[in-house]
């Protein structure tokens, strides 16, 4: 059995609970590499390669950033309840329909707004305190939650636990927020420590270190998530914003939580680890073999359009290829993409209805609304 201490300990509160407070990073003793770990390590370190290097073989790499984001904001967001779909989210974004969850879409809309904003600022702002909390104010800002001081530290005693638990019966009590405060500071001077440390064993150090201290009243999950998204991203491991590990999180959620737990009850690193790597190495590969389908439709597609509609393929091919941004359209935005009258507008619609690259999708004889269903179904399917 490893050491209960090595992680950090439970401490007795005034009030009679236990709260964690967890030690320093990196772990003591050191994480053992052992050969599976290794072997996982490089398996993920690959994967991760061949993604970089998959997206940069793309036309354009930015149509695929563009629905991973929102693919990843969704089932991030449905970790914790969150029951908006990547359909309502596009709709909502295309202004097709009014959505009937107009609250959860706009959790993920945030959970969007945070990813391109961190991204920007990591351009002259490395990874900090202040970067976590200016992401955090944009997750929950207008959203449930947002009455829980948005972009600010707690003040007080936080637990997690099924509904109704009270801080005694939790089944994990952070750290109170005198002693949260200087594990934060921990935290910090760990992401900004140039000791060599393998980049994704640190990475997994850092989200479950931040999921561990737990500084926020509301979205802990989501801004630890996007950590992971915003190291990889710093140290130039991803050249793009493509490991959204929410995917392979929500798969195994429940031992997700388990393996963060046994790192606090038994200063089980090593285990949570090797489960955080196998994420990684999974996620990888389901998104270099996306992109790879993306670009054998994409040129599918085109081939289809110049085969049917000969020299009226025109814009025909300028209207599929805003479709990778905008997947649900209506007669009014295709009008304004491609600048046509609404009869010409309508028929190209119709053209691509008949092609099988747009389909109907309100069931309704006006403020009809497409969808481009087989680039959405690569996203639904992974």
């Amino acid at each position: 059995m490893v050491s209960t201490t090595r992680a950090g300990q439970y401490v007795e509160q005034s009030s009679g609970y236990k709260a964690f407070i967890p030690n320093p990073l990196p772990p003591k003793p050191e994480i053992h590499m052992d050969l599976e770990m290794w072997n996982l390590l490089s398996q993920a370190d690959r994967a991760l390669g061949r993604l970089d290097g998959s997206t940069d073989a793309l036309p354009n790499p930015d149509l695929f950033v563009f629905m991973y984001v929102r693919k990843e904001a969704v089932l991030s967001s449905q970790i914790e309840g969150t029951q908006a779909s990547l359909i309502d989210v596009l709709e909502f974004e295309s202004q097709a329909l009014e959505p009937d969850n107009p609250q959860e879409v706009a959790e993920v809309v945030n959970y969007i707004a945070a990813v391109n904003h961190g991204l920007e600022r990591l351009t002259t702002l490395p990874i900090s305190l202040r970067l976590i909390r200016e992401i955090h104010q944009i997750l929950m800002q207008g959203v449930r939650g947002s009455e829980r001081e948005p972009g600010e530290f707690r003040r007080t005693q936080n637990w997690i636990g099924s509904g109704g638990c009270s801080l005694t019966n939790a089944t994990y009590v952070p750290p109170p927020p005198h002693e949260m405060n200087q594990t934060l500071n921990n935290l910090e001077i760990f992401l900004h420590d140039t000791t060599p440390i393998p980049a994704l064993i640190k990475v997994g150090l850092a989200h479950a270190q931040f999921e561990t201290i737990h500084p926020f009243l509301d979205g802990n999950g989501r801004t630890g998530r996007l950590l992971i998204t915003f190291l990889l991203c710093e140290q130039n491991i991803l050249k793009r914003p493509l490991l959204y590990i929410s995917h392979y999180l929500k798969r195994y959620r429940t031992e997700y939580y388990d393996y963060l737990q046994s790192v606090r009850d038994t200063g089980n690193w090593e285990g949570w680890l090797k489960f955080f790597l196998r994420g990684v190495y999974e996620v990888a590969q389901e998104a270099s073999m996306t992109a790879r389908k993306i670009v054998n439709m994409k040129e599918e597609h085109r081939q289809l359009v110049l085969n049917r509609m000969g020299r009226r393929s025109g814009n025909v091919l300028t209207l599929l290829e805003s479709l990778y941004f905008r997947p649900i359209v209506t007669v009014e935005l295709v009008q304004n993409i491609i600048q046509l009258s609404y009869p010409n507008a309508n028929t190209l619609v119709k053209d691509l209805c008949d092609l099988g690259l747009l389909e109907e999708i309100t069931g309704q004889k006006r403020n009809r609304a497409f969808a481009y269903q087989p680039y959405l179904k690569v996203f639904q399917d992974f």
